[in-house]
């Protein structure tokens, strides 16, 4: 009879809770043992025959041997709950015996005969103390579950974990390892990019979808795709209704994980978990075979059980002291501004994280990571922040992550900003925050901001390398998922969040924009031409900068969210990529493709060492006038020289010359780039060229023509090129 003890042999005890032979293999019956503290998680039990001797060898070859492990250092009671793989449904609880089940902290069990596939879940019971919230009563999800079921019980959503693992043939087994100086990263939202009917896929909003965007991506020139989360997290964790336009609103983005081992489900084709596995699989597979990388956006910071009034899903019914920041009253630390924060410097914890990034490089076969609130990571259990965070040295140090990219958004939602002092132990960089507001300051006009963003556009010396980093430490950026669009940058002075229900509270309020005019569309060709231009001039900054650009998806084509600069609940088509943009602003995308593969073509726009002043020249700096550069506070111009056959030079003499190929043919021509940000027109003098070369404009933002690889015409008359208002020119060194 359901819920009556119905068995209590060998101190194992369990409970029928439905019809067992949804859980059993045909005509098998159940078998226990001990089972083993490791791996945690569920586990083919094959790995355990040999210490049990010859007796196992007919149990071992039985594909219903599994291994279950979870951590829980304050359970006084665990149970294993198995359900209805398809149904949900549960079968079984199996109550773990303390004495026979437990090795230290972890609770184990191994079963046999179970069916080939298995849906399980844990409850946990234990003290009543403030910092406990056990919930005997609940079925706990896996924190180790590479697959994850989302079930509705009533009111309740419950996470179940699925094993096994499909099996996967890669085409592209061997990883790419682009150096970091050639990364050209584009972010992009996994159901966004290709939700929209305009996408035109046959899968839209999956991984498949993206999958059948490679060419896309590749004719851009992007070699690296930035995902926002991918995580298992609840859709529906954030339910109101838009007062603008009545539609329920849910949480898009994702940054409120369950599973942070399981690929979400809602992003795979039939919304399936354990097809979600290879579906993701395939659509690494796929991006490789194109040349580019992929770098998953983790967040590792805080969890989806939110603050104390939030969810009781998993880590919290497990060993909520353990596996969150705490203070002594019960309350959660939160500096993510969730709820809550992971407790990642725990020993449990920083072991959890460093497992789930080895799963989803060797299993799942990512290329890097850009860490959310990466500054969370750098505090003790207490909330203080540490000098040498053991997990970030593990992370870095990690020999199975050694070839991966780590990138790091350094600062949290508590005022800890590290931009520059993120421990970095020469491996991690960082999103450069400083270059995203000292280029937006500077392209809309403002004072003060030429000698800034010099150092920006150089590398950001100043930041990095006292740490020991280099140029290719700085992730590059003027717009990302979180604030305005590079369209609504020149579009709005203001955000308008109206559309996420929290009468614009929500979102950023400095966001350096500038509106040219009129705050939204405008239908005046002087101010569109105007906007235009803008967007051009931040492309153009991004891709001439050192360091490691990243572009945001959509950016290319003039993607707005009428000036939301907030659309995390924005699942609908305010969120997502609309293509036909791509043929509206079709000089927008050829001028990005042309910025992207000028910037391959030359190396010395992809430098690994900072400029110095000793010895040749890399790098020289001018006004209107050759060499007489002026960076005072009344100062809106600027031109320098890039001097490539000096670096070229210095390259052949250190022996690294060969470094620096990439697909394209080399370009080690001299490069000069003139700014202008007063709004009058300014003549700029070039410095000589050099003896049989002359200067040619390559790159003109007032014109919107794609910047030239080679060219024979555009040479500069008489010496001497006046820029527009709001304007870049690159000029480019060709023998006549």
């Amino acid at each position: 009879m359901p819920n009556e003890l119905l068995h209590d042999q060998s101190l194992w005890k369990f409970r029928l809770l439905g019809d067992p032979r949804a859980v059993l293999a045909d005509g098998d019956e159940l078998r226990f043992h001990r089972g083993r503290p490791t791996p945690w998680g569920a586990s083919h039990a094959w790995h355990g025959a040999l210490n049990r001797g010859a007796q196992l060898v007919e149990e071992v070859n039985h594909q219903g041997l599994y291994n279950f492990a979870v951590f829980s250092s304050s359970a006084t009671r665990v149970s294993l709950i198995l359900m209805n793989p398809e149904t949900g449904v549960e079968a079984l609880q199996i109550q773990l015996d303390e004495r026979l089940n437990r090795t230290g902290s972890v609770w184990h069990i191994e079963v046999g005969g179970l069916r080939s596939n298995i849906r399980y879940a844990w409850r946990a019971d234990g003290p009543r103390e403030p910092i406990h919230r056990f919930s005997p009563a609940h079925n706990l999800a896996d924190p180790y579950a590479r697959a994850m079921m989302r079930t509705q019980r009533g009111e309740r959503v419950e996470y179940h974990a699925l094993f096994p693992l499909p099996d996967f043939r890669w085409r592209h087994p061997v990883p790419i390892r682009r150096p970091m100086r050639d990364l050209v990263i584009y972010e992009l939202h996994v159901r966004g990019f290709t939700m929209d009917p305009s996408s035109c896929v046959t899968a839209p909003g999956t991984y498949a979808g993206l999958a059948e965007k490679v060419e896309y991506l590749k004719d851009l020139g992007i070699n690296a795709v930035e995902l926002m989360p991918v995580h298992e997290f609840d859709h529906d964790s954030y339910l109101r209704r838009s007062p603008v336009s009545d539609e329920i609103l849910r949480n898009f983005w994702g940054y409120d994980p369950i599973g942070l081992l399981s690929p979400n489900a809602r992003y795979s084709v039939d919304g399936n978990p354990l097809e979600a596995i290879n579906e993701f699989r395939y659509m690494v597979d796929a991006l490789h075979g194109a040349g580019i990388e992929v770098i998953l956006d983790v967040v590792l910071n805080h969890t989806g059980e939110g603050s104390l009034a939030g969810p009781t899903l998993s880590m919290r019914g497990l060993d909520n002291s353990v596996w969150y920041m705490m203070d002594g009253h019960g309350n959660y630390r939160d500096y993510s501004g969730c709820g809550n924060s992971l407790n990642c410097n725990h020993p449990v914890v920083r072991d959890f994280i460093l497992n789930c990034l080895r799963y989803w490089v060797t299993e799942m076969g990512v290329d890097g990571f850009r860490f959310d609130l990466a500054a969370v990571l750098g505090r003790d259990s207490n909330g203080a922040v540490l000098p040498n965070p053991p997990v970030l040295e593990e992370i870095a140090l990690d020999p199975i992550l050694a070839d991966v990219k780590l990138i790091a958004e350094a600062w949290d939602a508590r005022g800890l900003y590290q931009v520059g002092s993120f421990p970095s132990y020469g491996r991690w960089a960082e999103w450069n925050g400083r270059f995203r507001d000292d280029i937006r300051r500077l392209v809309r006009g403002e004072a003060g901001m030429i000698a800034g963003a010099a150092t920006r556009l150089t590398g950001s010396a100043d930041l990095y390398e006292s740490s020991g980093r280099r140029p290719l430490h700085s992730i590059n950026f003027v717009t990302a998922h979180d604030g305005f669009t590079l369209a609504d940058l020149v579009c709005y002075n203001q955000k308008h969040n109206l559309a996420n229900g929290e009468n614009n509270r929500d979102g950023a309020n400095d966001n350096y924009s500038w509106n040219c005019g009129i705050e939204g569309p405008s239908d005046d060709p002087t101010i569109n031409e105007l906007r235009q231009r803008q967007q051009r001039n931040m492309l153009t900054l991004l891709f001439l900068a050192q360091g490691v650009p990243m572009l945001l998806a959509g950016d290319e084509i003039g993607r707005s969210t009428r000036g939301n600069n907030n659309t995390w609940c924005q699942d609908n088509p305010l969120g997502w990529i609309n293509w036909k943009d791509r043929d509206t602003n079709r000089v927008q995308f050829e001028f990005t493709r042309g910025l992207i593969a000028f910037r391959q073509h030359h190396a010395a726009l992809r430098r690994e060492s900072f400029f110095t002043d000793g010895g040749e020249k890399e790098i020289s700096w001018h006004g209107v006038l050759p060499e007489q550069p002026d960076f005072g506070a009344g100062s809106r111009c600027l031109a320098w020289r890039l001097h490539g056959d000096v670096l070229k030079r210095r390259l052949r003499r250190e022996g690294r010359i060969n470094a620096y190929r990439c697909e394209s043919s080399l370009c080690w021509n001299d490069l000069y780039v003139a700014m202008n940000f007063w709004h009058q027109p300014v003549t700029f003098t070039p410095p000589e060229v050099g003896e049989g070369l002359l200067w040619h404009v390559v790159i003109h933002t007032a014109d919107g023509t794609p910047p030239l690889l080679k060219t024979e015409e555009g040479r500069v008359p008489e010496g001497a090129i006046e820029l527009p208002g709001y304007c870049v020119v690159v000029l480019e060194s060709f023998a006549h």
